[in-house]
């Protein structure tokens, strides 16, 4: 079985970045057209988008910045070796401009909320919605600081949706949390060293 990083590694970056925009493309189609089978009233769903600024900067953006600042500690202190994706996301965001960088986490943000909180989480649950996002992300499951990373902000997201019952929230946090890290890596080689 060929690693997602070896087939990465042969992607050209005009592929590799037609793919990561083709795959969540498909992610947005079917939250979407799984909300018309899934609600019984398409406006119901709609109601989980409510611009409530005081909602989205406490529970969106307050929380974005506290898992980027896990995060940037998580990698300042933990071997490189315990949460590497083997280069993916440097391949992702080292070449990208900060207007791509912006676009792709927009993009990553909002087809990921809607499928996962917007749709799963609402139908099947929490647990439900909070387990498979993180299994969704195939190169973390060998990584176990990386596993319980993504499961940890995933269970986090979840409840921040709870709470709010808000998409623009969740989408806030997750966007500025993929943003943000997509920026440090791009603009510089960090964390501990290898064992």
């Amino acid at each position: 079985m060929t690693k997602q990083s070896e087939i990465i590694t042969q992607l050209t970056d005009r592929k590799l970045n037609k793919q990561l925009v083709l795959s969540q493309l498909l992610m947005l189609f079917a939250g979407f057209l799984l909300s018309v089978f899934l609600f019984d009233q398409l406006v119901n769903w709609l109601f989980l988008f409510t611009i409530d600024i005081d909602e989205i900067i406490y529970y969106g953006v307050f929380s974005g910045l506290l898992i980027v600042l896990f995060d940037l500690v998580l990698i300042k202190i933990v071997p490189r070796r315990y949460y590497d994706d083997d280069g993916i996301n440097e391949r992702i965001f080292s070449n990208r401009s900060i207007k791509g960088i912006f676009m792709l986490t927009l993009l990553v943000a909002i087809s990921e909320e809607i499928l996962f909180r917007g749709v799963i989480q609402t139908t099947f649950g929490y647990w439900f919605a909070s387990i498979l996002f993180a299994l969704v992300h195939i190169r973390y499951l060998k990584k176990p600081v990386l596993l319980l990373s993504v499961l940890a902000v995933s269970f986090y997201i979840g409840n921040i949706f709870l709470l709010t019952n808000n998409l623009y929230v969740t989408i806030t946090s997750h966007f500025i949390v993929d943003f943000t890290l997509g920026i440090v890596i791009r603009f510089q080689k960090w964390g501990a060293e290898s064992e």
